[in-house]
């Protein structure tokens, strides 16, 4: 197993916030990534937040993507819920359309889609989950995923474009799958510089158990995705992005 064939590029989920209360220091975070996965009002943000940190993308020349999740404020969008495939599909074209407004309004383009939280997971092992959400995105936008899932397997057969992910500060079971945490945990940074490495020059991960995974990123671009509710977030996206500059520079992407 080589390194991944691409640019690695950083994502970070952004506009979490709600009302007075803060999740994340985005206005730090912002200048030291390429995509920005914004929350659309259902598992954090608001309409105020959202108007916000689309503006502050645009003057870092952040790309920018939806992050529509479960109907869980109180949750955050990582407790599981059954939805009717109509009513994910509902959720999505919801979410990814309130975004959209917000986009047009500074004539910015929709980047991409990217689910957050349990509801990324609940697609990764439900191909039929995985396929209500694909529908409620727009034609000819890329979704970002977890390459090797039904995420993927949904993406290819609806015709999604598909970015695979990588994590700078989310751990992997034996099978592949991310381990999704109620509440995030800190990271090291020499762990987390570690992390990254491992995966952008061998397209494999050391996972919870301390079994080695083979990420089957195949010929996908990507992006590699942290959290701003992370404790420590702010020195994990800068560690993670000196592993990713460093591994640019090294292969000349």
């Amino acid at each position: 197993m080589g390194p991944i064939k691409h640019k690695a590029l950083i994502n970070v989920d952004l506009g979490e916030a709600y009302g007075n209360w803060a999740c994340g220091p985005d206005e730090d975070l912002v200048p030291l990534i390429d995509h920005a996965n914004i929350a659309c009002g259902f598992h954090a943000s608001d309409p105020l937040i959202m108007m916000e940190t689309v503006k502050l993308c645009k003057q870092h020349n952040v790309k920018i993507g939806a992050h529509p999740g479960l109907p869980d404020l109180q949750g955050f969008g990582r407790r599981e819920m059954k939805l009717s495939p109509e009513e994910l599909t509902a959720i999505t074209v919801y979410q990814v359309g309130a975004l959209k407004a917000f986009l047009d309004r500074e004539n910015l383009p929709l980047h991409h889609v990217k689910p957050h939280g349990v509801l990324y997971g609940m697609m990764c092992r439900d191909y039929e989950v995985a396929k209500a959400v694909m529908l409620g995105i727009p034609p000819g936008v890329p979704v970002f995923g977890l390459a090797g899932t039904n995420m993927e397997k949904a993406a290819q057969d609806l015709g999604v474009l598909f970015w695979a992910e990588m994590y700078g500060d989310v751990k992997y079971n034996a099978d592949g799958m991310l381990v999704i945490d109620r509440k995030k945990k800190p990271w090291k940074t020499e762990d987390v510089e570690k992390h990254v490495t491992q995966q952008l020059t061998t397209e494999s991960v050391t996972a919870v158990d301390g079994s080695h995974v083979h990420l089957p990123v195949k010929d996908y671009p990507i992006s590699l995705c942290c959290h701003s509710d992370s404790p420590g977030c702010l020195e994990i996206v800068k560690t993670t992005k000196a592993a990713v500059d460093k591994f640019n520079k090294e292969h000349n992407r």
